[in-house]
């Protein structure tokens, strides 16, 4: 006998969405597949994967992303972060989205979100597109058909391309809306078909509901020593920092590249699979990743292809250079099983430095490493949102302000006692530019980023000389096997020193602007680590 694939007292009749068309309970990939190809969603590829733009919106729209403001929230967001919604609008939004749903077919993933059992948020996601259902799938962690039986969903997602938002009616920014409401346990996502929206809503929930419980939820990727999950690191960093690429290193087992949580058990993945970004990738620097490109059911978002042999481009930007590929992490053939590892040895934070002021390594006391991740400076890079069109240097602090519901300060204080509690190793790695701010100088070399890692992972890199960094304090390698000493002075890499000095002169102010928010709410070794 077949086991049903949908709790038979859980359809969305009982959640009073009534009046759809076919509705598709957890299809498996190869249905959905074939179902977004027949309603001509997008194109099979090269290997079985599936070939699809997503129109105008590329990247996320963060401006169009609202909280309601309910009483059981009002004094636990981050408002100057997250725009309200009022609780009249959003439910007349609800009920516009669904009277345009009826009549249509839609599908349902009934998922997890947390590779441990404890911890975890059971999200439906009610998806337009077909292949939305099979992004969300590889995205989140797929239950066990036995498991779906009794499947109710802590929240639900209704993501809805065709819908039009009405601001003046909705009480959102614009036609494009992504709204949270925690006290309904609801989502509503219109007028964008960005697949992206739907794992990183899930995201911003779990970022709301876990530090209540003691669990630091992170904006990172992580892996750990092969044989040996008690060996693990974690990678903080925004889109474009190199989270995906540095983790997926072959001598070492991937727990995850995007989203994790730091309990008192060790670290534990969110999600079930990779959205790694496409441009320039290459066969060569990044096997595994490239090679998912080719793999049956992986979703390929936003790649320009040859229309008869169906070649992808990795390096024609035209539609975006936030093109993308996801795909389950069991493609990689080093990733973890489990998705679990023990207390991190070692905290990573990524940066894009487009001053080209960063060295490529920076060894952090704790109060430091404290000061950089409430910092989170790095620099957006084209793509990752809408209206980015060229590396923009930014502060987002703890590295994922877009996804923080909670006030800044929670997730330091929280970072803050698990390294004081596992006394794991902090480091910045600056994955940006070299020789020049961005027009003159180059990116960080990745095999000399990929050799300060590996040193600094295996232990090896605390046994060298370092400096202390004039501009911001920290230690730096004087010299590493492998690198080029040169490299590792930034000062060393431009034609013009004192071009350099001034350039870090404004980045060092930047810092200083910026973390003056912070002043009154930081410990006092923490204030000692800040600049000025």
């Amino acid at each position: 006998m077949t086991e049903p694939r949908v709790n038979p007292n859980c359809r969305l009749e009982d959640q009073g969405i009534t009046g759809l068309g076919n509705v598709h309970y957890n299809l498996l990939e190869p249905a959905l597949v074939e179902a977004a190809i027949q309603r001509g969603e997008g194109k099979l590829g090269l290997g079985g994967t599936f070939l699809v733009s997503t129109g105008a919106h590329t990247g996320r729209s963060p401006k169009d992303k609202h909280v309601v403001r309910t009483a059981s929230v009002e004094d636990s967001i981050w408002w100057e972060n997250n725009r309200p919604m009022e609780p009249e609008a959003f439910d007349r939004l609800h009920a516009d989205m669904l009277e345009h749903m009826k009549g249509k077919d839609y599908f349902v993933q009934d998922l997890y979100g947390g590779a441990d059992p404890a911890l975890r948020l059971d999200v439906r996601v009610v998806t337009e597109l077909a292949w939305h259902g099979l992004f969300i799938r590889h995205l989140l962690r797929r239950p066990e058909a036995a498991e779906l039986a009794g499947f109710v969903p802590d929240f639900t997602i209704i993501n809805c391309p065709s819908f039009k938002a009405d601001p003046a009616k909705h009480g959102c920014r614009s036609e494009t809306v992504i709204a949270l409401n925690f006290e309904k346990k609801l989502i509503l996502i219109g007028n964008t078909a960005y697949a992206g929206e739907n794992k990183k809503s899930v995201f911003t929930l779990l970022n709301y509901i876990l530090p209540e419980k003691g669990v630091m939820p992170m904006h990172c990727s992580a892996n750990h020593a092969i044989g040996n999950p008690d060996d693990s690191a974690i990678f903080f960093g925004l889109s474009g920092t190199g989270k995906t690429t540095l983790s997926a290193d072959p001598s070492r087992t991937l727990i995850g590249d995007d989203e994790h949580g730091w309990s008192d058990h060790g670290i534990f993945n969110f999600e079930g699979g990779c959205y790694a970004k496409t441009i320039n990738l290459s066969a060569e620097a990044e096997p595994e990743i490239y090679a998912t490109c080719f793999k049956f059911g992986t979703v390929v978002e936003n790649m320009v292809y040859d229309p008869d042999t169906l070649e992808l481009d990795f390096e024609d930007n035209s539609l975006t250079d936030n093109m993308r590929c996801a795909y389950p992490l069991e493609q990689i053939s080093n990733a973890s099983e489990t998705s679990l590892g023990g207390q991190p040895r070692n905290v990573i934070m990524l940066t894009c430095d487009a001053y080209g002021v960063l060295p490529p390594i920076a060894r952090l006391t704790p109060a430091q490493a404290m000061y950089h991740f409430l910092s989170g400076f790095t620099s957006k890079t084209p793509g990752t949102e809408v209206g980015v069109t060229e590396p923009t240097p930014t502060f987002s602090t703890c590295f994922g302000a877009p996804f923080m519901p909670r006030r800044p300060e929670v997730y330091g204080k929280l970072l803050q006692e698990k390294i004081a509690k596992t006394g794991a190793a902090c480091w910045l790695v600056n994955t940006g530019w070299t020789g020049g701010a961005f027009g003159t100088g180059k990116r960080m070399p990745i095999k000399a980023t990929r050799a300060l890692l590996t040193a600094a992972l295996d232990g090896s890199l605390n046994q060298v000389e370092f400096r202390k960094d004039p501009n911001f304090g920290f230690e730096v390698p004087v010299s590493v096997p492998g690198v080029e000493d040169k490299l590792l002075d930034p000062r060393q890499t431009w034609a013009d020193g004192a071009a350099y000095d001034a350039q870090a002169r404004k980045l060092v102010g930047m810092f200083s602007d910026n973390f003056a928010q912070y002043a009154d709410k930081i410990d006092d070794d923490v204030r000692a680590a800040a600049i000025g």
